[in-house]
């Protein structure tokens, strides 16, 4: 009489994992709700100024606040340009403050400007400079050319007193208050009569194929006084202006009133544009410099999250994430519970299903080597993911410190190279593979090759369009210097320690492999792997329109908290969409499960794709070739990254 073991079938055995869900989520939930309130959380290093009048300035409070100016953008097209590239008024002593890798990366180039306001002192129609145009000088006919261009495409100026952008405050059509980081360089009427943009809030432009040019900005300066902290010094709290369009009558008498400053599409004779302002300063008593972030971010309309909709996607993705929880536990508990029933060896009946196949579940998959990179490459991925996002939503990536979030970005993945290498060659050595040299070649050099490929293709276009955006060559020797210096080295550690292990499997595999019976429709692996990637995208649709108008619209993103939380039940999601998948390939005797549980979960980047395609004819108003090829490819770059840290 043969022994047999009896397995469980309490199925709260099974559900051990549950606690730690509620606590993941809880702790999700937990920076969710605290993520408006991130911002006021600040690194050692970005400590306040201090402001004063000129009588009272000091080595620790300066009397003059200098402006400085970012790259000019547009949401119609992807190419950014840098302030000078524009013919506007420059800095005589021009100043550079150091930049990271990633406001490199991101094309980010401040530099600083004419404009300079002493503490405390109102200034009425100041001039800054004059530009004069010539259709006889073929230099300033290409300057005048390239600002219309700028105008026609609503290119918008990003100016930043004391590390915050200065905010642009307008009422539009329908009396809603909008907010937005930048203001534009002008708008323009077309020759049917339409206003776009700016045009809409001033019924004075009323011409038709007219450029308007605003030359004038109104500036109003907040500041905080707290006597008895910080020595009766002030420090700025929030910037915001009103941009005008004035056409001054001479130098010498300035006056910022009267008809705005027109440029006609086809000029014959010259003109001056003169560039002037006005500033304020006001003290402000209820906004402190520690919150002053938390003014900008909920000023802003446009990133002003519907906390039902919210909420409305966490019971969605609760729902799905415990649909498949309890899908798997009442399948799991009937089989083990039939199995227990069979007493005895003489009324036991035949196997069936998934215990069919113990000799042949572990059998190694064809190209191995691939799904074993896949493998390394998505855990330097996902760690390196986690690890951001984590630090971001406790403020140590705050919005203030700008290019931190791409610089975190790279270094992890630099230094991660150790647990890519070590993964990807323990699990080639599991599957019996025996060149664990090339395994560790193609670990540390394919993923990031097609990435930086695609990169430099990308740059090559930046380059040629003259745009901010691109890259140098001596930075692009540094990124593969960090490529091949630390990150190869650190792959090789890791494969070199991996290859000398590989995961155990609780049985042997058969010599022999075993038939797989004809399989339904349902059961063959297109229609499962498109349905498993269904549940992790509805998981994370909302939160990647939010992503994708902070890239492409230019809008800030601080909701850290929910987007850690929604990542972290996208990998609950994606892991229970490929066991219950797998489960069921394995239940009609089908044991090639492993290139299908890596395409089930990862199938979501093919959705992800199909998504920002949407996105691109749907919400965006890009236009030219070169736009259109950089948004592609660098969504292909976005596209692969997800795609790897999902099959996980």
């Amino acid at each position: 009489m043969s022994t047999r073991f009896r397995l469980g079938t309490n199925p709260w055995r099974l559900r051990l994992a549950r606690p730690g869900l509620r606590w993941l989520l809880g702790l999700g939930l937990f920076l969710g709700l605290q993520a408006s309130r991130s911002a006021a959380f600040y690194l050692p290093g970005l400590a306040p100024v201090n402001f004063c009048e000129a009588s009272r300035e000091t080595a620790t409070c300066k009397s003059t606040v200098a402006l400085f100016v970012n790259r000019l953008d547009s949401v119609e097209s992807v190419l950014p340009y840098e302030y000078n590239t524009f013919d506007f008024c420059k800095d005589s002593e021009k100043r550079n403050p150091s930049e990271n890798l990633g406001q490199v990366l991101f094309g980010e180039r401040i530099s600083s400007s004419p404009y300079k306001f002493p503490f405390n002192r109102t200034g009425t129609c100041i001039k800054v400079c004059v530009k004069s145009y010539d259709t006889a000088n073929d230099d300033q006919e290409k300057k005048l050319a390239f600002l219309r261009k700028g105008i026609r495409l609503n290119y918008q100026h990003h100016w930043i007193i004391d590390n915050m952008p200065v905010i642009w405050c307008h009422n539009t059509g329908d009396g809603t208050k909008y907010h937005t980081p930048g203001f534009p360089i002008g708008c323009f009427i077309a020759k049917s009569g339409e206003s776009k943009h700016a045009c809409l809030i001033h019924p004075e432009f009323n011409k038709s194929h007219i450029y308007f040019l605003f030359n004038h900005v109104d500036i109003t300066i907040a500041y905080h006084e707290d006597s008895g902290r910080n020595g009766g010094f002030a420090r700025l709290v929030s910037a915001r202006l009103e941009p005008q369009s004035y056409k001054h009558s001479g130098e010498g008498r300035l006056a910022c009133n009267g008809p705005p400053m027109e440029i006609p599409e086809e000029h014959t004779e010259k003109f001056n544009v003169t560039y002037t302002y006005s500033v304020q300063f006001e003290e402000n008593k209820s906004i402190k410099w520690a919150s002053r972030w938390d003014y900008i971010l909920d000023s802003m309309s446009h990133t002003n999250i519907q906390w039902l909709s919210i909420m409305n996607s966490f019971v969605i993705i609760l729902f799905l994430s415990g649909m498949v929880a309890i899908i798997i536990l009442r399948t799991l508990h009937r089989d083990i519970i039939r199995y227990n029933e069979m007493s005895s060896s003489e009324d036991a009946q035949e196997d069936f299903g998934w215990k069919l196949l113990h000799g042949d579940v572990f059998r190694p998959p064809r190209n191995r080597m691939l799904l074993s990179v896949f493998l390394g490459q998505g855990t330097q991925v996902l760690i390196m993911t986690f690890v951001t996002l984590l630090l971001a939503c406790l403020g140590f990536l705050s919005p203030s410190n700008r290019g931190a979030l791409m610089t975190c970005a790279v270094v992890l993945w630099v230094l991660l190279g150790t647990p890519a290498g070590y993964v990807s060659a323990r699990m080639y050595k599991t599957l019996k593979g025996v060149k664990w040299k090339t395994n560790f070649l193609l670990t540390a050099l394919l993923c990031p090759g097609v990435v930086f490929a695609d990169l430099f293709f990308m740059n090559v276009i930046l380059w040629v369009e003259g745009s901010s955006a691109a890259i140098s060559f001596g930075t692009l020797i540094g990124i593969l210097a960090m490529w091949c210096g630390i990150s190869v080295p650190l792959t090789f550690v890791g494969a070199y320690f991996g290859a000398k292990k590989k995961f155990r499997f609780p049985v042997c595999t058969n010599q022999i492999p075993r038939h797989i019976p004809r399989q339904s429709f349902f059961t063959k692996p297109p229609f499962g792997i498109m349905i498993g990637g269904i549940l992790p995208f509805g998981c994370v649709f909302i939160q990647l329109f939010l992503i994708l108008n902070s890239i492409w619209s230019h809008q800030m993103y601080f909701m850290f908290g929910f987007l850690f939380l929604v990542f972290i039940i996208l990998l609950i999601t994606c892991s229970e969409a490929a066991v219950l998948l797998c489960y069921f390939y394995l239940c009609a005797e089908d044991y090639h499960w492993w290139w299908r549980a890596f395409f089930t979960s990862s199938f979501t980047a093919v959705y992800l794709l199909i998504y920002t395609v949407h996105y691109f004819f749907a919400k965006l108003q890009i236009t030219g070739m070169a736009s259109a090829i950089l948004y592609f490819g660098y969504t292909m770059v976005m596209v692969l990254i997800f795609f790897l840290f999902t099959a996980l």
